[in-house]
């Protein structure tokens, strides 16, 4: 059994393609199909299901997976921790980050390359779904999440900072000066909220309803810059403060915290727990203390 074996298996997976799987290991399509099928004779158990073209895994494909996944990630953790007593670490941190998230990502990115020049970060916005995946995959490092929401099995966490929940909109929507709003109220203005597959909209909807009310939003999006943005144009909108504390308040707008209820979320970092850290991950979690981020993020 060779590692480019399982590398292929794993790229196959990912893919779900055989060409697109030979490409992305820079090998040819034919000699990607030879090295598979050598491994399922040795291995004594067909792993690909096949008639002309990649139809899934069977049974036995689905189960040496996992294995294969842990043997890469063990050889690449290997291979990280020769570099580090040799140079340095090198080579890349990949990182997955729900969008409300994203802000703030700067922060972790920056101390982690003043740590550590030599490595380069690879960050990916996606869904907290796309995270558990991503680890489970060995496709991600560490991912960037709420923490006590909706949280992953299986995971090692580490809270960054507490996420608090504001009203953006123009000035004079509102009557007065007013220090506070009610979701309940909140829910009568024209809103743009994010859209319901995202976490925090969610979060966001169980506020509304403990308060007894139903939001009907204008405008929905999976953007949190398209948010800010309607929210400009006269709309209001459902942001945290973590995107103002990093994006300055826009001339014209108010942001004011949402009460009954006050919510807050912890939001921070994750990583596969069990068995031994590898060092990128044992690095990127030993340069932050818990809830160190809500002094400069305002929560």
């Amino acid at each position: 059994m060779q590692l480019r074996q399982l590398e292929y298996l794993v790229a196959l997976d990912r893919e779900r393609h055989f060409g697109r799987a030979a490409a992305a290991c820079h090998v040819s399509q034919p000699a990607l199909s030879t090295a598979i099928r050598a491994l399922e004779r040795e291995l004594a158990v067909p792993l690909v299901k096949r008639s002309g073209r990649f139809e899934g895994f069977t049974a036995e494909g689905e189960r040496v997976l996992p294995w294969a996944r842990r043997a890469l990630g063990d050889v690449q953790g290997l291979t990280q921790e020769v570099g580090r007593m040799r140079t340095g670490l090198e080579g890349a941190l990949r990182l997955g980050a729900i969008p409300t998230s994203l802000a703030a990502s700067t922060l972790i990115s920056t101390r982690f390359r003043a740590a550590h020049p030599r490595m380069r970060v690879q960050l990916t916005s996606t869904t907290t779904r796309g995270i558990a995946q991503g680890l489970e995959s060995g496709e991600l490092d560490a991912g960037l999440m709420y923490l006590d929401n909706e949280p992953l099995p299986e995971v090692e966490a580490l809270a960054l900072w507490h996420e608090r929940y504001l009203l953006l909109c123009p000035d004079g929507m509102l009557p007065g000066e007013s220090a506070r709003v009610t979701w309940a109220a909140a829910a009568k203005l024209p809103l743009c909220l994010l859209t319901p597959d995202m976490q925090h909209r969610r979060i966001v909807d169980a506020a509304f309803a403990s308060a007894e009310a139903r939001p009907d939003p204008v405008v929905v999006t999976n953007s949190i810059s398209t948010l800010i943005a309607h929210a400009r144009s006269g709309l209001a909108a459902v942001a945290t403060q973590v995107w103002l504390a990093v994006h300055p308040l826009p001339p014209g707008l108010r942001a004011i915290p949402l009460v009954a209820p006050e919510l807050t979320h912890a939001v921070g970092l994750v990583a596969p727990s069990g068995g031994q850290r590898s060092p990128v991950v044992a690095e990127l979690l030993r340069l932050f203390a818990p809830f160190e981020l809500d002094a400069q993020l305002g929560g």
